[in-house]
């Protein structure tokens, strides 16, 4: 499963599941509760940043979810590779900038604008300087977005000088001034007419270390629309930033994915968790949980929808509950209990 771009892979134990991926959770390791299991044979659940090596089939009519109410429309379908996933990323963006950039500004008018904050995240193979500014120049090079008619200007912030360094490089060949490059450690002291000068801003994999400044410059930058691009934290991280969960939590995701492998005794099956926001209306996009049907071809299926972000704990649920209704084990313990109540003449108790 991957192009050469996404390929990391989790360990796991019967004791603690290990957590090891890009966005929409980033590199860490989390604890978890031993999942309850028939017999002595538990169930392994592994997360993981993928695309698919080949399409998966995805088929239009899709599974109904187990836990959510469903909607009528058709569910957007998680990438099959590297590409479709740039290229999903940059029609959310797209939709969601088209708005606030071309919206006239309320002059004259007491009521504050609202800063129009995004996020976006598509897993990376590595760390590095250099798989940071490929994928963001893939994205943000030739975004179809304008504003009054003219190319929008995009500030690209760097986590760091060794990342800024690698994303000018990658940015050379573009016509000059559309693209403007700094690096957030040193933001506060840039010119100010080089933030003013931008249409759009984009945050590319701060840490939670540089939450502080991060949040200053977006200030400075009001009401420029902002971007949240790969931030190297986890969702669960965010609960303890403090005064600056608020902050965090005013981006909405327009765009993330998490791959997974379910394994249980006799059986592997891969899936993901996918937000994909394609109209700009971020209230009405779900977050979906699909998983590769056995037996039908590898096609993924909504197992699962949610309101709001799902936490690593609520997807082990379903996956667990799916797992366990389409067990052999599962199923064999159901057929004995069956057979003893034929037997005894008692009524089987569901």
């Amino acid at each position: 499963m991957a192009s050469n771009l996404l390929k990391l892979h989790i360990q796991t134990s019967t004791t603690t599941l290990t957590y090891s991926h890009s966005l929409p959770f980033s590199r860490s390791k989390i604890q978890s509760q031993f999942l309850p299991s028939f017999s002595k044979h538990p169930l392994h659940i592994s997360l993981q940043s993928f695309l698919p090596r080949k399409p998966l089939n995805i088929p239009k009519q899709q599974l109904l979810p187990i836990h959510c109410s469903v909607s009528n429309t058709t569910s957007p379908s998680p990438p099959t590779s590297k590409v479709h996933a740039i290229l999903q990323a940059k029609t959310s963006l797209s939709a969601a900038l088209q708005k606030p950039l071309n919206n006239p500004k309320l002059t004259g008018k007491i009521k504050k604008l609202q800063h129009p904050r995004f996020r976006v995240g598509i897993p990376l193979i590595d760390d590095s300087p250099e798989s940071l500014s490929q994928l963001a120049f893939d994205i943000f090079a030739d975004l179809q977005i304008k504003r009054r008619g003219f190319p929008v200007k995009i500030l690209l912030i760097w986590p760091n000088s060794s990342s800024m360094v690698s994303g000018v490089n990658a940015f050379e060949a573009l016509p000059s001034g559309l693209i403007q490059h700094i690096d957030l450690t040193s933001a506060m002291s840039v010119d100010n007419r080089v933030l003013n000068s931008a249409d759009v801003a984009v945050f590319l994999a701060p840490n939670s270390s540089q939450l502080a400044v991060m949040k200053l410059v977006s200030d400075s930058l009001y009401p420029t629309p902002l971007v949240l691009f790969n931030p190297k934290w986890t969702f669960e991280e965010e609960d303890s930033f403090g005064d600056l969960s608020g902050f965090i939590g005013s981006f909405d995701v327009l765009y993330a994915f998490l791959g997974l492998e379910v394994r249980g005794l006799l059986s592997k099956r891969k899936g993901v968790v996918f937000k994909y926001v394609r109209d700009g209306v971020v209230s009405g996009q779900k977050w979906e949980v699909f998983v590769e049907e056995e037996g039908e071809g590898n096609q993924l299926k909504v197992v699962s929808r949610f309101k709001s972000r799902p936490s690593i704990s609520e997807v082990e649920n379903v996956l667990y509950n799916l797992m366990a209704v389409t067990s052999p084990i599962t199923k064999s313990a159901k057929f004995l209990k069956d057979l003893v109540s034929k037997v005894t003449g008692r009524k089987s108790v569901n």
